[in-house]
């Protein structure tokens, strides 16, 4: 929107400070009245304001998307490969690595299309019609032509039109929980707040695509589109940076190394030839292309992005959706979880647990909206009727309605109810208390026929309290009251203990004001309630305030958001696990504390949102390891602390649901949204979205992403040491003069079918028994460690010491007619048809077997045998069936210039393979004196 004309207002819109201005001034600054603007105005300042919507940036086409897909270093090594492949007429080679790229680019496509959709959300959000004054009339207009300075009204129902300061008001709350995280909604009245006063606590605002939950208004109107809270969300998710996660990051790396070491390794090849020896230019290219084939992993982006692809299907069998597949392996390195408290750390269903009655206080059991619950005392059942006339005032003096909603398509008991289940309509405070009564036995239909309300003086937020009049069984007419206990007691002379009426003498207040500060200590939301016994007649059908005296008091009820049950153990397995978890919340910081010790958090220090404003970046960065809780947080808030956390090194998984959670859910390491209570604008810009809004599944997925991690470091290992051997024999046989060892075509089989198919079921390897019990790895530790790297180098050295005699004892048997080495050797009689066909035979044949053996090496030190996993002992046997496929078809023996093996020559793999193995078992004994495990 533009500003081009903003300075000639008074005072700019920029400061942003309209909550603490007095009436006069905020209708000074937007040049306007209670009569609203004209509509020559109007137009005016639609054209210099610009239009009340979201500004979306062009979405990311389809071509885009597909073009990304070959950014990786790795895949323009495949394209290289392929295209110097046909160059020299290796067709089938060239076509079998065109294929894996474009199976890598179209499995990627598919995964990312639709991805980035976060701006085009939040304007599918605007209003369509709004309801102002122009030309001192009221109109309805299109929403998107609201300008700052319109009047507009608002009522039950209708979504906030722009933000707006307001001016009138009638029993108005406001549910803000998209746009502050706040689970209750907010009570509205006139009038003037501090400057410094948290976005969550603006009573006397209202905020763009937020809904008015009851009651009606009327406000000015002070920013629109871009400028209004929600446009700046949007404003800050458009320039949220795009990050690579680390294993991006590491997998283009790898194939610059790769790409660099087969130039190094090429050039030294070919000037050793061309210097040093005499062998032909035409002949040093081939050797080189068959270096350069070997050392390229030409399978490893298709297992990585298939194991990836099946990592994120068990994730999402349990309730963790990966919209991007590179992150789920990024949550194995998560160190630090910043949650928001409502309906992920809790049920988000507000429960009743205390109750003061008779001078008595009572535990309730039970939680959510389940009405199964019993009353105790001291841990001892008690009767309901010892509660039972404060349960049937919190149920006559409520608004709830008992409505159906559809079940999930997944519950099994849909079918036993026609596809519905009863809900709960109303305040999540009068719901608690409704569910509450039925607890205590009250059934609604017979308790509203037993007792027809017949008036009702409405809740406010400057009143806080509400009454309800109603006529008993017995034909008297009395009045119920419901309101901050504070409220209620001053319109009390009395309390009812025991069927009896007792004076409510100053030291009886005093205990009773002590009850309700020690029940908010433990961050319950307090209620008290009351009734009048004799209602005067003129105070029947049209009650007012004058009702609410001479009243006696009832009781208290203490209600809370409680934790999930499940939420302790996963933040306990977290921590273990070396991660913290710090909540981050729209909610007081009372009720934080209290809910992060139920939870079981490291800490219970809590920093606010308003105290978080007077410190600056340098004093956040020394205090935010040791904060695992900040209450009454705004959206810039939670992206600053989430900033500070990854300058410090830290990988942040960060979760959220409202729309004010967005920025910082994208500009995470890990964005994770919530998918049953979650905005669209918030899935859109996560990488993970919970199906059940739960905690614990965070934590499960977080295992899930550290098993990911160990078998992708697993399979690189594997794919990457065979690389490495192949390399290492061409390389050692062409310095001995032998010329070309495998053929590029072997090694193209070997690389994507006979380790490729191995190495995929790796992939679905179980997870290690102290998956959950070591610290998260640093974020500079790439998949690569010190310890592979002197794997990849040993297992390429054993095993051209082990193949090299095989290709030697077959190869140099042609150079005595008639004379067969093998069976001079091995004593056998002479007759075999010996040469290089047979001896690269014998290295081709000699890879595949040894891929048993490299396997369990690589398995070994995460503690998993051979048959731990069903998938991968058919994966062996597989391509040892394929492998016997090429040596015994006539087809096989075409395509890829093999001979078929004899039993001598099996022997003789057999003997090489058992040697190569104890090499590898000393190595590993070795390796794990000088590294770590992993």
């Amino acid at each position: 929107m533009s500003r081009s004309a903003q300075d000639e207002r008074p005072e700019p819109a920029s400061d942003r400070d309209w909550h603490s201005r007095v009436l006069e001034d905020v209708y000074a600054a937007l040049e306007t009245s209670e009569r609203g603007l004209t509509s020559d105005d109007a137009r005016e300042r639609l054209e210099r304001e610009g239009p009340n919507e979201i500004e979306a940036e062009e979405a990311i086409s389809p071509l885009q998307i597909f073009i990304d897909q070959y950014k990786p270093a790795l895949i323009w090594v495949l394209i290289v490969a392929a295209a110097v492949m046909a160059l020299v007429g290796h067709v089938i080679d060239a076509g079998v690595i065109a294929g894996v790229v474009v199976f890598i680019t179209v499995f990627g496509f598919l995964q990312d299309y639709r991805a980035e959709q976060s701006i085009q959300a939040l304007k599918e959000m605007s209003t369509t019609y709004a309801m102002a004054r122009r030309d001192g009339e009221k109109t309805e207009l299109d929403a998107t032509k609201l300008v700052p300075g319109d009047i507009v009204f608002v009522e039950s129902g209708d979504i906030v039109p722009a933000d707006a300061r307001l001016l009138e008001e009638s029993n108005l709350s406001v549910d803000e929980a998209a746009l502050t995280g706040e689970s209750v909604g907010v009570s509205k009245e006139v009038g003037e707040v501090d400057t410094e006063t948290s976005l969550a606590e603006r009573e006397n605002m209202l905020y763009k695509d937020t809904v008015v939950e009851r009651g009606s208004g009327m406000a000015v109107v002070v920013e629109t589109g871009p400028e209004s809270e929600i446009g700046q969300i949007a404003t800050a998710l458009e320039e949220a940076e795009e990050r690579d996660t680390p294993f991006q990051a590491e997998m283009d790396r790898l194939g610059k190394l790769i790409a660099l070491g087969v130039v190094g390794i090429v050039s030294v090849i070919a000037v050793t030839e061309l210097v040093i020896g005499d062998t032909p230019p035409l002949q040093v290219f081939l050797t080189a292309v068959g270096i350069a084939v070997s050392a390229v992993p030409e399978g490893l982006p298709a297992v990585v992005t298939l194991s990836l692809a099946l990592g994120a299907r068990r994730m999402a069998d349990q309730n963790a959706l990966v919209r991007r597949l590179p992150i789920v392996e990024a949550l194995g390195s998560v160190d630090v979880i910043c949650t928001d408290k409502t309906g992920t750390l809790t049920e988000e269903e507000m429960t009743v647990q205390r109750i003061v009655a008779n001078r008595e206080t009572y535990e309730v059991t039970g939680t959510g909206y389940d009405i199964e619950g019993e009353f105790r005392r001291d841990d001892t059942p008690v009767d309901s009727d010892r509660v039972a006339e404060v349960m049937r005032c919190g149920m006559l003096c409520n608004n709830v309605d008992v409505g159906t909603r559809e079940r999930d398509a997944d519950d099994g008991e849909a079918g036993e109810s026609g596809g519905r289940e009863r809900t709960y309509l109303g305040d999540p405070t009068e719901i608690a208390l409704f569910v509450a009564a039925q607890k205590a036995g009250f059934d609604h239909d017979e308790l509203d026929e037993a007792y027809p309300r017949l008036g009702e003086v409405d809740f406010t937020s400057a009143r806080k309290r509400m009454t309800t009049v109603h006529e008993t069984p017995d034909g008297e007419i009395v009045a119920y009251m419901k309101g901050a206990p504070e409220t209620v007691l001053e319109r009390c002379d009395r309390e009812l203990v025991d069927g009896k009426f007792v004076d409510l003498t100053d030291e009886r207040r005093q205990e009773l004001e002590a009850q309700t500060e020690s029940f908010a200590e433990d961050a319950l939301r307090v209620m008290g309630f009351a009734y009048r016994p004799d209602v005067p007649d003129d105070q029947t059908e049209t009650p007012d305030e004058s009702l609410e005296q001479e009243m006696v008091f009832l009781g208290l009820q203490g209600m809370l958001d409680p934790p999930r049950p499940e939420v302790p153990g996963a933040i306990e397995g977290c921590l273990d696990a070396g991660i913290n978890v710090v909540m981050i919340t729209g909610d007081n910081a009372v009720t934080a504390r209290a809910v992060g010790k139920e939870v079981g958090l490291r800490s219970t220090r809590v920093v606010t949102g308003p105290e978080l404003e007077e410190i600056s970046d340098e004093e956040l960065r020394e205090i935010v390891d040791d904060v695992d809780i900040f209450a009454r947080t705004s959206p810039d808030h939670k992206t600053r602390i989430l900033k500070t956390l990854q300058s410090k090194g830290h990988t942040v998984g960060m979760t959220g649901d409202g729309v004010n959670d967005a920025p910082a859910v994208k500009n995470a390491d890990v964005g994770i949204a919530m998918g049953i209570r979650g905005t669209d604008v918030t899935e859109q810009a996560s990488d993970i979205v919970l199906l059940d809004d739960n905690f614990a599944t965070i934590r499960d997925a977080v295992k899930g992403g550290r098993r990911i991690f160990d078998n992708v470091r697993k399979f690189v290992n594997y794919l990457l040491s065979g690389n490495g051997g192949e390399v290492t024999m061409i390389f050692t046989g062409t310095l001995a003069g032998l010329g070309l060892v495998i053929t590029p075509i072997q090694v193209l089989w070997i690389n994507v079918v006979t380790d490729g198919i191995p190495a995929l079921t790796m992939g679905v390897d179980p997870a290690a028994d102290d998956v959950m019990e070591r610290e998260p790895r640093p974020p500079d530790e790439g998949v690569i460690t010190d310890r592979i790297v002197t794997s990849i180098v040993g297992i390429a050295i054993f095993m051209t010491v082990c193949l090299l005699p095989l290709f030697t004892l077959n190869f140099y048997g042609e150079l005595v007619p008639g004379y067969d080495v093998t069976g001079a050797v091995l004593g056998w009689s002479p007759g075999y048809e010996v040469g290089r066909e047979l001896a690269q035979t014998m290295v081709f044949t000699g890879f595949v077997v040894f891929e048993i053996v490299r396997i369990q090496a690589v398995r070994f030190r995460y503690g998993l045998g051979l048959f731990s996993n069903n998938w991968l002992v058919a994966a062996v046997g597989i391509a040892v069936v394929l492998q016997l496929l090429v040596l015994y078809t006539s087809t096989g023996q075409l395509l890829f210039d093999v001979e078929p093996l004899a039993l001598v020559h099996w022997a003789q793999i057999g003997i090489a393979a058992a040697v190569f193995a104890l090499l590898m078992a000393a190595f590993v004994k070795v390796q794990d004196r000088y590294f770590d495990r992993y």
